[in-house]
C-alpha cells in the first residue's frame, strides 16, 4: 500500500472514534439521564437488526461462534466494563488505564498475527499513555480495585476484538453491512439483561432523547463500525488500535466548545502526544525495489493478507 492510500485510510478509520468520541456530549445532553447502559444498548441492538434486516444474511459453520466472540469483545463486554469502569473511578482513570489497550494489541498481534515488535511501537506506546493522562486525568488518585479491574477488562477485550478480527477477516463472499450488523446485534443482546437489571427502562421518552437515540444507532453505531471493521481489515492491528485514542481528542474538544469545559495547555500537549503517537503506529511505506532484487515486503503490510485466509 503506498503512503497516500495508508494516511486516508487511516484518515477515514479515525472517524469512527471522532464519532464515538461525541458520545459523552449526546449521552450527557439528548439522553435520559445516568442510563449509559440503556445508551450503549440501544446504540447497537436496534443498529445490528437493521443491517440483519437490510442484509438478510446470517453467520454459519465457525462463524456462528466467531460472531459470538467478536460481537462480545467489540461491543457487548467492552461497553459494560467500561460502565463499571467510569462508574467506579475519579474523573479521567477509566481512560488512562484504557488507554494501554495499544500495548495489549503490540503483544496479541506478534502472537497471534505475526507483526514484529518495533521500537517506534514501543514509543508509540508510552507516547499515548502520556499524552491520554495529560488529556484527561484530573485531581488526586482515589482507585476502587473494581474498577481498575474493569478498565484493564475493557482495554483487554478491545485489544484482543481487534486482533482477531484482523486475524479471522470475514467469511468469503460476506460484505461489511452484514458482518458489522452480526457484532452488533451480538453485542446488543449481551448488554440487554444487564440494561435491564442495573437502570431499566425511562418512564417516557421526549422528543430530543429520540434524536440522541437516532445519532446513536446511524453515526455511532451503524456507520462508525462499518468504518472501524473497513480499518482493521486494511491496516495492521497496532495501527488501528491507536487511532481509537482519538476518541478522548475529541470528547474534550466537544466539551470545551458546547459545555464551557476548560481546555489547558498541558491538555493541548497531551492532544499533540496523541497524535505524534498514532503517526508512529502506522506502517512505513515500503521502498521501491532496485531491479533485479527481491526482497520480502514489510511484515506489517503482509499481515493483512496472511489473515485473510486464516479461516
Amino acid at each position: 500500500m503506498k503512503s497516500g492510500q495508508q494516511l486516508l485510510t487511516a484518515g477515514v478509520t479515525a472517524l469512527a472514534p471522532a464519532v464515538w468520541g461525541s458520545t459523552y456530549l449526546v449521552t450527557t445532553e439528548w439522553l435520559p439521564p445516568d442510563r449509559p447502559l440503556l445508551a450503549t444498548t440501544v446504540r447497537a441492538l436496534p443498529g445490528g437488526l437493521f443491517l440483519l434486516a437490510l442484509a438478510r444474511t446470517l453467520p454459519t459453520g465457525a462463524w456462528l461462534w466467531r460472531t459470538l466472540v467478536l460481537g462480545t469483545l467489540n461491543i457487548g463486554a467492552f461497553n459494560f466494563l467500561l460502565f463499571v469502569a467510569a462508574y467506579r473511578l475519579p474523573g479521567g482513570i477509566a481512560a488512562v488505564i484504557m488507554s494501554a489497550q495499544p500495548m495489549f494489541v503490540l503483544i496479541l498481534a506478534a502472537l497471534f498475527i505475526g507483526d514484529r515488535i518495533r521500537f517506534p511501537h514501543v514509543v508509540a506506546c508510552l507516547l499515548g499513555v502520556v499524552g491520554v493522562v495529560l488529556l484527561v486525568f484530573r485531581g488526586t488518585v482515589e482507585l476502587d480495585y473494581v474498577g481498575v479491574v474493569a478498565a484493564l477488562g475493557g482495554a483487554m477485550c478491545m485489544a484482543t476484538g481487534i486482533t482477531l478480527t484482523k486475524r479471522w477477516g470475514r467469511p468469503d463472499g460476506v460484505g461489511l453491512l452484514p458482518f458489522t450488523g452480526w457484532q452488533l446485534t451480538v453485542g446488543g443482546v449481551v448488554l440487554l439483561p444487564f440494561t435491564l437489571a442495573i437502570e431499566g427502562l425511562p418512564s417516557s421518552i421526549t422528543g430530543t432523547n429520540l434524536l440522541g437515540f437516532a445519532y446513536l444507532v446511524s453515526l455511532g453505531a451503524v456507520i462508525s463500525y462499518m468504518i472501524w471493521f473497513r480499518g482493521i481489515e486494511r491496516s495492521p492491528a497496532l495501527a488501528v488500535s491507536f487511532l481509537a485514542l482519538g476518541s478522548p481528542i475529541v470528547a474534550t474538544i466537544l466539551g470545551y466548545v458546547f459545555l464551557h469545559e476548560t481546555l489547558s495547555i498541558l491538555q493541548l500537549i497531551g492532544a499533540v502526544s496523541i497524535l505524534t503517537a498514532m503517526l508512529l503506529a502506522q506502517p512505513r511505506p515500503v521502498k521501491p525495489q532496485k531491479p533485479g532484487t527481491h526482497e520480502p515486503l514489510h511484515r506489517d503490510e503482509t499481515s493483512g493478507a496472511r489473515a485473510k485466509t486464516a479461516h
